[in-house]
């Protein structure tokens, strides 16, 4: 049995604009990011979706509808399932991105997301924002992994043998499955608004083939 799963990470928001961190908080798609998802939902239309799913965040809803209505699927509007939701940021939500990841990674002398994702990788660097918010309310890689883990067996067991499914979701978490499910995946970039990353789940095992793909090529 072999599925297909494409996700795809929201269009530019405001929140997007100002390099402000968004997880569970939410903004409107930017025009740019109104033209993110179409031309994702352009990318994707030779690859007709049998099943379609998005966070409950309403930048990956408008998202998954935007890429839908380009697609030749009869399906226009998606599951939702907050188990593709952002990581919760805690007490960061909402923050200028480049003063936080200073304050967290500063001390150990990488000042930037990207610097620290290259250290350390994805589940240390969710664990350092998780330790640094005094809220405790920041999620862990452990508890990230759990809840995308049960989304993703509810995908599956809806699946059948050879369906290609559309996932709209975010930024961190895509970056995230690339890292814990890919195998030798780069994910030392930003996940770019609209990108596409690919996992394939042959007999039960998934693997990320592709991470951030922004053009038509070989997807």
């Amino acid at each position: 049995m072999l599925i297909n799963i494409f996700f795809v990470r929201h269009g530019q928001t405001y929140l997007n604009m100002y390099y402000r961190i968004q997880g569970l908080c939410d903004a409107p798609l930017t025009p740019k990011g109104v033209l993110d998802a179409k031309k994702a939902g352009q990318r994707l239309s030779s690859i007709k979706f049998d099943a379609a799913y998005a966070s409950d965040r309403p930048r990956a809803i408008h998202t998954a509808e935007y890429i839908l209505a380009r697609n030749p699927s009869p399906i226009k509007e998606p599951v939702i399932d907050k188990a593709f939701r952002e990581e919760n940021f805690g007490y960061f939500e909402g923050a200028d991105g480049e003063h936080a990841w200073h304050m967290i990674g500063g001390p150990y002398g990488e000042d930037t997301y990207n610097k620290m994702i290259n250290r350390w990788g994805m589940s240390k660097v969710l664990d350092m924002i998780h330790d640094a918010d005094p809220f405790h309310d920041a999620e862990s890689s452990a508890q990230v992994k759990k809840r995308f883990e049960a989304g993703l067996k509810r995908i599956l067991s809806k699946a059948h043998d050879g369906d290609n499914i559309l996932v709209a979701a975010h930024g961190t978490i895509i970056r995230w499955i690339a890292y814990y499910y890919g195998n030798h995946v780069d994910v030392s970039q930003s996940t770019a608004n609209g990108s596409v990353t690919k996992m394939v789940v042959k007999d039960n095992h998934p693997e990320v083939v592709y991470f951030n793909k922004t053009d038509t090529k070989n997807l």
